[in-house]
């Protein structure tokens, strides 16, 4: 379903984890993001692509190479791909399209493109590496934490912002790389919101906003939760730790499995266990 919509920025919504799918219209270029996830809802964002698309050329953004955001990336095969050197070297590719596999034949699911791996045309390897579109700028910025290839991406003319599985209004850390890495990068999140004049936020995850104060609300969320939970774990407070993976939304077997692997990250960053 569009979950908010304007005439350049149009943001899709999953029934599965709300992930989303931002479809960006500038002048000359369509820059699509993280098509996902179910083939009829990669299906209408396919069609809603193909009406407004005319004769621009086509981009693919991948926030990361988690398995539910590259789930469309062949379904739009004449874009030309962008993506973090990381996601460029991912070194659990194939990984990655055993888990694709996995949930369509687990769903008894069909597509009408092959699952592939994104090939990137465009790597980004820096912070603040631009990309020049016709009239309109894409900042880039290195977002490892929650996995170690995540990007965020500004538009600076539409005031955008596209952050990945960060910045979420529901969804508390999910770290599968760095609780270090992390927190830096929250807080190069509210740096940018300032630094860049942010007027709209796209979550991997959740609803669009274009509030700051709850841009900040968010960014604030996430740092307290990993603040409090490391210090738990520093100072082996079990019930405490406990006690904190009920604070999840949509509790559930695997938002336990997700605290866990938070526990087992932080323990092993901060305390060489």
């Amino acid at each position: 379903m569009i979950q908010y919509a304007t005439k350049q920025v149009t943001v899709f919504q999953s029934a599965l984890f709300q992930t989303t799918s931002t479809v960006i219209s500038l002048d000359e270029h369509i820059v699509i993001v993280d098509p996902n996830w179910l083939p009829h809802e990669v299906r209408a964002i396919q069609d809603y692509v193909q009406s407004i698309r005319g004769d621009k050329e086509l981009y693919l953004l991948f926030t990361h190479g988690d398995f539910d955001h590259i789930i469309g990336y062949r379904a739009f095969p004449d874009a030309k791909s962008i993506g973090s050197i990381g996601l460029q070297n991912h070194p659990k590719k194939d990984h990655k399209l055993h888990l694709i596999h996995d949930f369509d034949a687990t769903y008894y699911l069909t597509r009408d493109y092959p699952i592939e791996f994104p090939e990137l045309d465009i790597v980004i390897s820096e912070d603040h590496q631009q990309l020049t579109l016709g009239t309109s700028t894409l900042h880039f910025y290195l977002a490892p934490g929650h996995s170690a290839d995540g990007l965020f991406t500004i538009v600076d003319s539409l005031g955008l912002f596209v952050a990945g599985d960060y910045l979420s209004d529901f969804e508390l850390p999910y770290i599968y790389d760095s609780a270090k890495s992390y927190k830096k990068t929250i807080e190069k999140a509210s740096q940018i919101i300032d630094a860049h004049g942010i007027l709209l936020l796209v979550p991997g995850h959740g609803q669009t906003t274009d509030s700051q104060a709850e841009m900040k609300r968010r960014a604030h969320l996430a740092l307290d939760h990993l603040e409090r939970l490391t210090n738990a774990v520093i100072a082996k407070d079990e019930a405490l730790i406990a006690s904190m993976e009920k604070e999840h939304a949509f509790f559930s077997p695997t938002t336990q499995e997700s605290h866990k692997e938070n526990v087992r990250i932080i323990r092993s960053e901060y305390s060489g266990d």
